[in-house]
C-alpha cells in the first residue's frame, strides 16, 4: 500500500532547493525582469503581448508568433548572454511538445558555429531543446549536427540570400543517432525556414526516418 507521506519525504529536497533558490535569486520576468512567481516566464503585463502561433503543418510546429515579450526574451537570451533564460524558454516548449510523445525518438537542435559558441558561451537552441527531450523521456543529442561555416546572421538577409547562406552549411556529425529514427529538430526562431530545411536535408541523407521541426517562435516574412 502506498503511503502518501512517502511522496512528501521524496519531494522535500526539491521543494527546499526551490525555496532556497527563490531567496537567493528570485524568479524574474524573462522580458522585463519584474519579479514573478516561481516557474513563471512572464509578468502579467508582458504576457499580454504574447500571441500563439498556428502551425503550418503536422511536421512544422511553432508555439508563438515572434514579437512582444517572447521576441525580447529570445533576444536577451542570445545577444545579452542570458543563458539562464534558455531552460525556462525550453520548459514552455516542452509543455507544448507533449503531443509528440511516442511519435519521435530523439531531439536534435540546430547548432551554432564554434566561433559563435566561444563568443556567446552557450548554444541557446541546445539548451532550449533539453527540457523537451526530458519531458518526452527520449534522447537529447545536441552534438548530432555541426555547422561547417560561420554564416552571416539570417536576420540580416533577404529570402533568397537566406537559402544560399545556409546551403551546405551543416553536416551530421553522428549519423548513428538518427539512422532509422524519427527526429524532432528544435530551434528558437523560424522565418523563411531555410536553416531548418538545410538541417533536415542532411538528416534525411544520413538516414533519418522522419523529421518534425519545432520552434519557440515564428517570425512573419514580408
Amino acid at each position: 500500500m502506498h503511503a502518501p507521506w512517502l511522496d512528501i519525504v521524496r519531494a522535500f529536497p526539491r521543494l527546499a532547493f526551490e525555496v532556497l533558490s527563490e531567496l537567493v535569486a528570485p524568479t524574474r520576468c524573462a522580458a522585463c525582469d519584474v519579479r514573478v512567481k516561481p516557474r513563471t516566464l512572464f509578468c502579467t503585463s508582458c504576457m499580454d503581448s504574447v500571441l500563439p502561433h498556428t502551425s503550418r503543418s503536422c511536421r512544422e510546429h511553432a508555439i508563438f508568433a515572434y514579437g512582444g515579450a517572447i521576441a525580447k526574451a529570445i533576444t536577451r537570451c542570445k545577444y545579452d548572454r542570458r543563458a539562464d533564460l534558455a531552460p525556462r524558454l525550453g520548459e514552455v516548449m516542452a509543455a507544448s511538445a507533449e503531443s509528440f510523445a511516442g511519435r519521435v525518438d530523439v531531439v536534435v537542435s540546430v547548432p551554432i558555429h564554434p566561433k559563435r559558441l566561444v563568443e556567446r558561451g552557450f548554444d541557446q537552441a541546445a539548451l532550449i531543446a533539453r527540457p523537451v527531450a526530458k519531458r518526452l523521456a527520449i534522447a537529447w543529442r545536441p552534438r548530432t549536427l555541426a555547422r561547417t561555416r560561420d554564416t552571416p546572421r539570417q536576420a540580416s538577409l533577404d529570402r533568397d540570400a537566406r537559402a544560399t547562406n545556409v546551403s551546405a552549411a551543416f553536416i551530421v556529425r553522428a549519423p548513428e543517432v538518427v539512422v532509422g529514427r524519427r527526429v524532432l529538430l528544435v530551434d528558437d526562431v523560424r522565418t523563411t525556414g531555410a536553416t531548418l530545411s538545410a538541417c533536415a536535408e542532411v538528416l534525411r541523407a544520413a538516414g533519418a526516418q522522419a523529421i518534425v521541426t519545432m520552434v519557440l517562435a515564428e517570425r512573419e516574412w514580408d
